[in-house]
């Protein structure tokens, strides 16, 4: 497709700076923002500087290629001063990793008590496609996303890795509906197939680095790394196939052969598919009062592209438009914080919080 527009009436402003490779951001209840460093590290907003916050007892981080300590999302419910938080992360050694989640209380000056409550299988090796966004959903249970463990010749027991997206009994290249205690979530719609993982909620996908829900409908959006030339943006719902490594619109990165064909018979086509590849990271939908004309678009963030996309939508979920907003560094994370504003981090060894606001 041609590049899209550029949307106007917009500015980027520095919030705060000096965060080493940030890569997920969450809100408390009091309006105060935690951030991850890839490299294990927590950082709370003070005004217009980032103070480390101390992580008590996280698992063996594993930080090489795009490992690390990646999304962080709290608890909905939590109110009070001791919110749960809750982070996903690449765990392991180069030879045998996985993404696991974790749950911590943050106490205000800390997050202690971490504990892992979920254990993605089976283990890989290297350092590709660990997925790893958290969303959570009105009835307090969360998705997250997994990647598919890697490009070939990259392999996973006696299978390519990108074909364990098509197995029911690999969390590999899903999303996953979990409890708040990381359990399986009651009603998961793929559970009752044979051999299926309880915790699986659709298959098929790569990897997904952007997960975000319209409060309103309900609806579950996420941008997705494809092959070259074939990243793309899904409405995902429970149940669904979402064809990966059968389906695609991208070609494989050393033959340059089209990976699968761009239809299979019940198999879920994406509403938006990026060519040239711009890498998604990071999904927001919008909601916020400061750009009414917004309402109700999304916005994925992109590493490559160097931007943040503005998918506008109909009532229907229907893609009606796209523009873009030029940021000029690989943007990891788009959110919507609680005054409105859409915010962005970027992908750097010294990365920074951009607030967008109206020119």
């Amino acid at each position: 497709m041609d590049e899209p527009p550029a949307a106007k009436g917009w500015r980027a402003e520095t919030v705060a700076g000096d965060l080493p490779q940030p890569w997920g951001m969450a809100w408390l209840a009091d309006g105060r923002m935690l951030v991850t460093g890839k490299k294990g590290t927590l950082h709370l907003l003070n005004g217009k500087r980032f103070d480390e916050v101390a992580i008590e007892g996280l698992p063996a981080l594993f930080t090489g290629g795009q490992g690390g300590l990646l999304d962080i999302a709290v608890h909905p419910g939590d109110k009070g001063p001791n919110p749960r938080v809750y982070m996903t992360m690449a765990s392991g050694t180069q030879d045998e990793n996985r993404t696991v989640l974790v749950q911590g209380i943050f106490d205000g000056k800390r997050v202690h008590g971490v504990k892992t409550i979920f254990t993605a299988s089976p283990s890989k090796s290297g350092g590709q496609h660990f997925g790893s966004r958290i969303l959570f959903m009105k009835d307090g249970t969360l998705l997250m996303s997994i990647g598919d463990g890697g490009n070939p010749p990259q392999r996973v027991g006696n299978m390519l890795a990108r074909d364990q997206a098509q197995n029911l009994g690999s969390h590999n290249g899903a999303v996953l509906h979990l409890t708040a205690d990381g359990k399986p979530a009651s009603g998961n719609p793929l559970a009752g197939q044979q051999g299926a993982l309880p915790e699986l909620w659709s298959i098929g996908h790569r990897n997904i680095q952007g997960m975000a829900v319209d409060p309103q409908s309900g609806r579950v959006w996420a941008s997705e790394h494809g092959p070259r030339g074939g990243d793309e943006i899904n409405l995902v719902e429970g149940g669904k196939n979402y064809g990966w490594p059968l389906q695609s619109y991208g070609l494989d990165y050393s033959s340059r052969e089209p990976v699968g064909t761009k239809a299979v018979p019940g198999m879920v086509q994406p509403i938006v598919v990026w060519s040239p590849s711009p890498a998604p990271s990071g999904l927001a939908f919008y909601t916020g009062k400061a750009f009414p004309a917004w309402r109700g678009s999304l916005f994925s963030g992109s590493l490559a592209g160097e931007d943040i996309r503005r998918v506008a939508l109909d009532a229907q979920g229907k893609v009606v438009r796209q523009e873009k907003l030029a940021i000029g560094k690989r943007v990891r994370d788009v959110r919507q914080g609680p005054d409105g504003h859409l915010y962005a981090l970027t992908d750097e060894t010294k990365g920074s919080l951009l607030r967008i606001v109206p020119r």
